[in-house]
């Protein structure tokens, strides 16, 4: 079993910043990629923003400039800081993870698991 959960949503002003901060912890092996999601009402869920392992980012044409995803392997953790926020950018928020758990070779088996979610609400 793997876990991820999320933190750091909140209400924002237009131009403001956040921090969301998401952690993985269970019987985990490895992670191949971390990413954060989000789902505005009516609307499906959608890519913010990816890293692997190696540190390889992805990023949605909406955020590119302002979000930054970053990403401490040896903690399982990563962390999206948003800039220059908008309106737009108003969603629950899911973290992403996916890899292998396991201690034991005879154990592994993939992953793909999402946290909880965090509500990011930009207003004025």
């Amino acid at each position: 079993q793997v876990q991820v959960v999320e933190s750091g949503g909140g209400l924002v002003q237009p131009g403001g910043s956040l921090r969301l901060s998401c952690a993985a912890s269970g019987s985990i092996f490895s992670i191949n990629a971390m990413g954060w999601y989000r789902q505005a009402p009516g609307k499906q869920r959608e890519l913010v923003a990816a890293i692997t392992s190696g540190g390889r980012t992805n990023y949605a044409d909406s955020v590119k400039g302002r979000f930054t995803i970053s990403r401490d392997n040896a903690k399982n953790t990563v962390h999206l800081q948003m800039n220059s926020l908008k309106p737009e950018d108003t969603a629950v928020y899911y973290c992403n993870a996916e890899g292998l758990s396991g201690y034991r070779y005879y154990e592994r088996q993939t992953f793909d698991s999402w946290g909880q979610g965090t509500q990011v609400t930009v207003s004025s």
